[in-house]
């Protein structure tokens, strides 16, 4: 079927709540919505130009991720080389070289439904969940996590023990996005739908929250997200690590301060993808 027809086939079993688990046409569509994930030809956001932000969420692809929770029974996997008890609608995927996707031998896993296109370096360990889309030629290093329904672009380096979060629910919520040749350090952590534009750096150790404001010294505005758009990361942004003082309260009296993040820079036309973050920052 094509994605219209398969649209209309996953509102209706997700729609139909429980009842779906006993239809077999449910796991037949869910089947073919999951493949048609695993291909990249349907995704949980995707770019709109028309859009404010330039995403529109696919509200019936979150459904349709949904829908194979709920239909999925807890099955042992331990014959897949992994020992696991998941859902059986949502095993571990396997790659062949063909597949163009490099995973280094260590622990690392891909959980069926996500996208991972050719080029990508899968360093262990680490794990990409369900819905999930990696684009061509980025590096997902160790211990790092791309959570479900995030949109990685192209060329983008996840540094070791970043956390990407996902945001399934609710359905009609924005997921993380990171743009194209974002490079994000260690131990980052972006969550909440929050969207990274193109050619941004975040330091190590910075962390990226709906509820976070950003310092922005550059143009002296503070960046925050709204009811309607999630905290933007702007393109080319070099965001770092900071704090800023408590001014009234207890928190004055014993010289306090408050995580937050900070825009030092942008890069310019100097500045290439193979510049380290440690050259950006002096």
């Amino acid at each position: 079927m094509n994605t219209a027809q398969l649209q209309q086939a996953v509102e209706r079993a997700f729609a139909a709540g429980p009842g779906a688990i006993s239809d077999p046409s449910a796991r037949t569509v869910f089947s073919e919505f999951r493949s048609s994930l695993e291909r990249g030809d349907i995704r949980s956001a995707s770019p709109d130009s028309a859009s404010s932000t330039g995403w529109t969420v696919n509200v019936w692809v979150k459904q349709g991720i949904l829908l194979g929770f709920r239909l999925g029974i807890l099955e042992d996997f331990s014959g897949s080389g992994l020992y696991f008890v998941d859902k059986s609608t949502y095993p571990v995927r396997h790659f062949t070289s063909s597949d163009g996707v490099r995973v280094v031998p260590g622990g690392s896993s891909v959980r069926a439904g996500a996208f991972v296109a050719r080029g990508v370096v899968c360093m262990p360990p680490m794990y990409i969940n369900a819905g999930a889309y990696v684009d061509e030629g980025t590096m997902v290093d160790s211990h790092a996590l791309v959570g479900s329904c995030a949109q990685i672009g192209k060329r983008v380096h996840i540094s070791a023990a970043a956390q990407i979060g996902g945001v399934l629910e609710p359905v009609n919520a924005s997921p993380v996005i990171i743009e194209d040749d974002v490079l994000i350090g260690g131990n980052c952590g972006v969550y909440e739908g929050t969207l990274v534009r193109s050619g941004a750096v975040l330091a190590a150790g910075t962390i990226l929250t709906r509820g976070t404001p950003v310092y922005d010294l550059v143009n002296g505005a503070v960046l925050r997200a709204s009811d309607e758009t999630p905290l933007i990361i702007p393109q080319d942004a070099v965001v770092v690590p900071g704090s800023r003082a408590v001014t009234k309260g207890k928190g004055q009296e014993w010289g306090l301060s408050l995580y937050c993040p900070v825009i030092v820079k942008y890069r310019d036309d100097k500045t290439n993808l193979s510049t380290t973050l440690e050259d950006l920052l002096r």
